[in-house]
């Protein structure tokens, strides 16, 4: 990574890590640097069983969550070259919650990490399904018609889904737990799914980063210079949907910060970083939003708790009109 890049990784770094350290002491109830200290070093208070058990997981997977969404939203607007795109789109929330509905409704399941598992399963299959019909159309489909394809098919999930609640309204209420998205009263051992997620991911997005450099020309461009531009959209578009089923695992469907989070880090890029370096400075702000937005949902109704998605509409609303109204979306390919 270029000398440029160390003083924006440096101080998403430390405000991370400010974050993190809030999100401990903060809460309905806020605790000093000693009871948190003697939480983390294994205390028996109520305090310290508070902080081990309840905040320190939620803050982990919000860090995991923030960091794979904004990836994935990164992937997802540089290989269509769609400055709106986000993981929803591929149909990957939808298929999540077709799998988890179906699930409750057929095998009565009720554990969170076996939600987890078919809210994974569900949205891999979803992106598989977008992907074959894509390919089904040929080339004349695109980037924008692999949209179109998600958005079709996560209607149709989305329809699949209620009928199943029809018939079996007892699992509506822990399905609304789920698809409520959020980083609370889930158990840390779905970080195992969504962590492994991240760093496969990343890894991919090492292999892959020149080429997806190369996508920020034109296809014909591209292709000149030696790289395979549809493998390479189907590359992308798969770690896409890989991160986004392992965030979905972890927290439900958390919307918006898949498309917030790469805008902001590209205003924070000094240049024009190569993919890689975008996307680790992609990972860095979209864990810090998660980790403040998690803050906040704990503060602004305490003692009640707002939903994260609200919190990051709140947030993100506003600073999307503001681009928009300053004509200042770039190309998601920069």
């Amino acid at each position: 990574m270029r000398k440029t890049l160390l003083l924006p990784l440096t101080l998403l770094a430390l405000t991370l890590l400010m974050a993190v350290i809030a999100s401990l002491h903060l809460g309905v109830r806020i605790y000093g640097p000693m009871t948190v200290w003697s939480a983390l070093s294994g205390g028996d208070e109520t305090a310290d069983i508070i902080v081990r058990t309840l905040r320190l997981p939620r803050t982990l997977i919000a860090v995991a969550t923030g960091a794979a969404l904004a990836i994935s939203g990164l992937l997802m607007q540089a290989t269509t070259r769609n400055p709106l795109a986000e993981p929803g789109l591929l149909g990957v929330n939808a298929g999540a919650a077709f799998a988890v509905a179906f699930g409750l409704v057929l095998f009565g399941v009720v554990s969170t990490a076996a939600i987890g598992l078919l809210a994974v399963s569900g949205a891999l299959a979803a992106t598989a399904l977008v992907f074959g019909l894509s390919a089904a159309l040929g080339p004349q489909a695109g980037p924008t018609g692999i949209l179109l394809i998600g958005v079709t098919v996560a209607a149709m999930l989305a329809s699949l889904t209620q009928l199943a609640l029809l018939l079996d309204e007892t699992a509506l209420e822990t399905l609304l737990f789920w698809l409520s998205g959020g980083f609370a009263d889930r158990p840390l051992s779905l970080l195992a799914i969504g962590g492994t997620a991240l760093v496969l991911s990343l890894a991919g997005v090492a292999l892959i980063g020149p080429s997806l450099d190369a996508l920020r020309l034109d296809d014909q461009s591209a292709a000149g210079i030696g790289v395979h531009v549809a493998r390479t959209r189907i590359a992308g578009l798969s770690l896409a949907a890989l991160l986004s089923a392992g965030a979905v695992a972890m927290s439900g469907p958390v919307a918006f910060l898949g498309l917030i989070a790469p805008h902001i880090a590209r205003r924070l890029s000094p240049d024009r970083p190569g993919f890689f370096a975008m996307a680790v400075l992609a990972m860095l702000t979209g864990a810090i939003i998660a980790v403040l937005a998690d803050i906040l949902a704990r503060l602004i109704v305490a003692p009640g708790e707002a939903p994260i998605g609200a919190v990051l509409a709140f947030v993100g609303v506003p600073f999307l009109v503001m681009l928009l109204r300053a004509g200042r979306l770039r190309e998601a390919s920069l």
